[in-house]
């Protein structure tokens, strides 16, 4: 027919559409659902439609590539085809230890935050404006921080909007106007903080690093009161703490995660050097504790 597109010319589009709106290269949110990275959320603004109305899945034998009975055969097959030689190769595959699997993404839950939100319970709105932020219904330094603020931190999460921008925007807000009401809440914050990091996902680890080092900044003594919690924060900052992106692998491609602080092995130094400086004393001993490769940024 005049005027159609080609099937390869649909996939050239849908690339660069996908490219457009995901320019680190993520996958779109539909496929991160589908694989049960991110929470899938209600059918509708009005809830979960009735479970009569909802297509029966179709009954199919299903097979893991996990299961041991197909990894078999798939061994037995390549063995027979010629890819393997010997009998040891064979048995090397089949009892090869499976890998531990430390730096993969964890299935990120339906965070508390999403459903206060869907419930009303919060007193924001978005201001649909010039520049993207949050119209708050009550003045924020008359909130009640000790219930508000860890259902944000909570909210460090999600990464479908408009939650994810209400949360990190909220928790913004909160950190700059709470003053002398931030320190009694950060024994609150510890299990957020950490859910989030434990997710292993980049971007949200990126956000909670942030987050960590505006709430050293945000008030007095807030650094001091973040040492005992370490064990439960910084394991993950050694796992990941160098992971750059190696000069001799980059070609001729340009790094922009240097400008938007997105460079996951840069932003874990930067934390921890914050969390040093505002930690007192103890905080080097501490961090070396948990981060052993760690060299303070304090001694001459």
């Amino acid at each position: 027919m005049p005027g159609s597109m080609s099937p390869s010319g649909l996939l050239i589009v849908e690339d660069t559409l996908n490219r457009m709106i995901f320019r680190d290269g993520s996958r779109s949110l539909g496929t991160e659902k589908a694989r049960g990275f991110v929470p899938k959320g209600s059918h509708s603004v009005f809830g979960d439609f009735p479970a009569d109305f909802m297509p029966k899945e179709k009954k199919g034998m299903s097979h893991s590539s996990s299961s041991p009975g197909l990894a078999k055969s798939s061994a037995m097959m390549a063995y027979s085809k010629g890819s393997l030689n010997g009998t040891a190769s064979v048995a090397g595959l089949l009892d090869a230890p499976p890998s531990a699997g430390a730096l993969k993404r964890r299935p990120i839950k339906a965070t508390m935050f999403r459903t206060f939100y869907e419930r009303g319970d919060l007193p924001i709105t978005v201001y649909h404006g010039a520049l993207g932020k949050l119209a708050w219904k009550v003045d924020v330094q008359k909130l009640d921080y000790h219930h508000y603020l860890p259902i944000f931190f909570d909210g460090l999460r999600e990464k479908e909007d408009p939650y994810r921008f209400m949360a990190i925007t909220g928790c913004y807000d909160m950190l700059e106007k709470g003053g002398d009401k931030i320190l009694p809440v950060v024994p609150q914050l510890i299990i957020p903080l950490k859910t989030a990091l434990n997710t292993r996902d980049p971007q949200v680890m990126c956000t909670a690093m942030k987050i960590i080092k505006q709430l050293v900044l945000s008030a007095d003594m807030v650094g001091e009161a973040l040492v005992p919690y370490y064990r439960q924060i910084l394991p993950v900052f050694n796992l990941f703490k160098n992971k750059n992106i190696p000069v001799t692998e980059m070609g001729d491609f340009i790094d922009y995660s240097q400008r938007k602080g997105l460079n996951l092995g840069d932003l874990i130094s930067e934390t921890l050097q914050l969390l040093e400086e505002h930690g007192g004393e103890d905080a080097f001993i501490n961090i070396k504790y948990m981060i052993p490769t760690y060299e303070s940024c304090m001694q001459a």
